[in-house]
C-alpha cells in the first residue's frame, strides 16, 4: 500500500474505479504513513480516523453500485485548524479555543464531503493564522518535511507539511497575507490563493476578514485544479461571497478543462506577462533570482512575452498590511472573552479579571502583540493617521495593480524573498519574520487570485517557488499558465517520498 503515497488524484481515482484498492484500504494506507512519520514532523494537531473511515465506506459503496464518483472520491484531505469541522476541535492552534468543538462544518469542508474527499485530519497553523513560520501554535512545532531542521513556512504549514510529507493529497489553507503561497513555497508543493468572495469564508474562524481567504494546496498543479473544482460555490451564509460569478460564462468555472490546455507546441501564445521590478533586485536571495530567470525562459519558450513591470506603491504594501491586518484582528478577537465558548481562567474573582485573565493566558505572544498594534491603531486619536491612511495607501496599490493588469495577463515574482529558513532563526525578530511576506502581501490587498509553483532548489536543497497574481476571477488563466510550466518542466520539481 506505500505506493499510493503521493500518487496523484487522477491516478488514485483510476486505482478505485478500477477496484484495484478500495476506498477504506486506500484511507488505512495514508493513516499508516502517518502514523509512521508525523511524530517527527507534527502536521497534525488532531486526526478525524472514525470520520474518514465511514467516509471511506460511502465511496465503496458508490464504486460497488457502479455510481458516477464525485470529483475527489477517495482522496485523503487535511483540513488546517481554523476551519470548522463538526463535532470535532477547532482550535487555531491557541490555548483559548483548546476545547472548542464546532457545531457546524465550514462551507469549503462541506463542499469537499460532498465531493467525496476523505477528512483525514486538522492540521497545525500559527495561532489564529498568525505568523510565516508555523512557530506560533500554542501546541506545537511543525517541521518541513524536506529537512526538519527547517520551518515549513505559515501560517497554513501543517496543511503544506502534510502534503508535502504525503499525509494527505490535497489539503485546505487560509491566506490573509501569503499564509498558503509562502508554506507551498518553503515545502516545495503548490498552493493557491482564489478571488477575495469566489470561495466561502463562512466556517473560517476570522482573522482580518477584508484580507483571509480559503484555498487549496497540492502537490502538483493538477491536484489543485481537482481541488478548485470542488470549492466553488454559492454560499448564502457569506455575504462576501460572489454569487454566480461564472454565470455570463459557465466555461470559465471549469477549471478542468485546463487539464487539457497544454498539448500545442506554444500553448501560451499571445500571454503577457509582467516581472514586478521591485521584486527582482538585490534584496531577494540570488538563487531565487536564478530561478525566476529560468521560469521567464520556459515561459517564454511556451509562446508568452515577459516584460518588467513596475508597482512603486509595493514598498508599502508590509506596513499597510500590518496595520489593517491588525487592525481588524483586534475587532475579530474581542469575541474571545471567557463568556461563551474557550479558555477562562479560574481564579478569576470579578468579571473584569475574567476578561483580562482569560485573555492574557489564552492567547499567544504573537496573538497578544498584533491585538495591542491593532488596537492602537484603532484607537481615538490615530484611527485617521494609521487605519485611515492605511485604507488609502492600499487604494493606490490596488489601482497600480489592475493598471498593469489591464495590460498584462499576469504578473510574476518570487514566492518569498528567501527560502525555508532554520527552526528558531527569526523568532526573536518579528520584524525579519514579517519581511517574508513581502512578495504575497499586495495580492491580498488588491483581493485577487495568486499561485504559488516550485521552480528549483537552493544549495541546501531546500525548495524555491515562483508567484503569478491575475486579475479577479482569472483562476482558471492562472492555472493554465501554471500547469503549462509543470508539463513543460516534466514535473521535475514536484516532491518525492521516502517511504521508508
Amino acid at each position: 500500500m506505500e505506493t499510493l503515497i503521493g500518487g496523484s488524484i487522477s491516478k488514485l481515482k483510476q486505482l478505485l474505479a478500477d477496484k484495484a484498492v478500495s476506498s477504506n484500504e486506500l484511507t488505512l494506507s495514508y493513516y499508516k504513513h502517518i502514523e509512521k512519520h508525523d511524530a517527527n514532523i507534527n502536521a497534525f494537531l488532531c486526526l478525524t480516523k472514525e470520520l474518514s473511515l465511514k467516509q471511506a465506506d460511502s465511496i465503496d459503496h458508490l464504486i460497488k453500485s457502479k455510481a458516477e464518483l464525485p470529483i475527489l472520491a477517495g482522496i485523503p484531505t487535511a483540513i488546517k485548524d481554523n476551519l470548522c469541522l463538526t463535532n470535532y476541535p477547532t482550535t487555531c492552534a491557541s490555548k483559548i479555543l483548546a476545547n472548542y468543538k464546532s457545531p457546524y462544518n465550514a462551507t469549503t469542508v462541506d463542499n469537499l464531503i460532498r465531493e467525496g474527499a476523505i477528512i483525514v485530519g486538522k492540521t497545525n497553523l500559527d495561532e489564529f493564522a498568525m505568523g510565516s513560520s508555523c512557530e506560533n501554535s500554542s501546541f506545537m512545532t511543525t517541521k518541513n518535511p524536506c529537512n526538519t531542521d527547517y520551518v515549513p513556512g505559515g501560517s497554513s504549514g501543517g496543511s503544506a507539511a502534510s502534503v508535502a510529507a504525503g499525509f494527505s493529497v490535497i489539503a485546505l489553507g487560509s491566506d490573509t497575507g501569503g499564509s498558503i503561497r509562502l508554506p507551498a513555497s518553503f515545502c516545495g508543493i503548490v498552493g493557491l490563493k482564489p478571488t477575495y468572495g469566489l470561495v466561502s469564508r463562512y466556517g473560517l474562524i476570522a482573522f482580518a476578514s477584508s484580507l483571509d481567504q480559503v484555498g487549496p494546496m497540492g502537490r502538483s498543479v493538477e491536484d489543485v485544479i481537482y481541488a478548485m473544482q470542488s470549492l466553488i460555490g454559492n454560499c448564502y451564509h457569506d455575504s462576501t461571497n460572489i454569487k454566480n460569478p461564472f454565470a455570463e460564462n459557465l466555461s470559465d468555472g471549469n477549471f478542468l478543462d485546463v487539464l487539457k490546455s497544454s498539448q500545442s507546441d506554444k500553448p501560451l501564445k499571445n500571454i503577457k506577462i509582467g516581472l514586478i521590478k521591485e521584486l527582482d533586485n538585490d534584496g531577494i536571495n540570488h538563487e531565487i533570482r536564478d530561478s525566476i530567470k529560468n521560469v521567464i525562459k520556459v515561459l517564454t519558450d511556451l509562446g508568452a512575452s515577459v516584460d518588467e513591470v513596475t508597482l512603486p506603491q509595493i514598498n508599502a504594501a508590509l506596513p499597510v498590511y500590518y496595520i489593517i491586518a491588525t487592525a481588524e484582528a483586534s475587532s475579530n478577537l474581542a469575541r474571545f472573552d471567557g463568556i461563551r465558548y474557550g479558555y477562562r481562567h479560574k481564579e478569576a474573582y470579578s468579571l473584569e479579571e475574567l476578561y483580562l485573565k482569560s485573555r492574557e493566558y489564552g492567547f499567544g505572544s504573537e496573538v497578544k502583540r498584533r491585538i495591542i498594534l491593532g488596537t492602537y491603531c484603532l484607537s481615538s486619536g490615530y484611527f485617521d493617521a494609521y487605519y485611515k491612511k492605511a485604507q488609502a495607501v492600499r487604494r493606490l496599490l490596488q489601482n497600480e495593480i489592475f493598471d498593469q493588469l489591464n495590460t498584462y495577463d499576469v504578473l510574476l515574482s518570487p514566492t518569498a524573498p528567501e527560502t525555508a529558513f532554520k527552526i528558531n532563526e527569526k523568532t526573536s525578530d518579528p520584524l525579519k519574520m514579517y519581511l517574508t511576506d513581502i512578495a504575497t502581501i499586495p495580492a491580498n490587498l488588491a483581493g485577487i487570485p495568486a499561485i504559488s509553483v516550485p521552480c528549483g532548489f537552493d544549495k541546501n536543497n531546500m525548495p524555491i517557488g515562483f508567484q503569478l497574481m491575475g486579475k479577479a476571477l482569472s483562476e482558471k488563466q492562472l492555472l493554465n499558465i501554471a500547469y503549462c510550466y509543470e508539463m513543460a518542466t516534466s514535473q521535475k520539481y514536484l516532491r518525492q517520498f521516502n517511504n521508508n
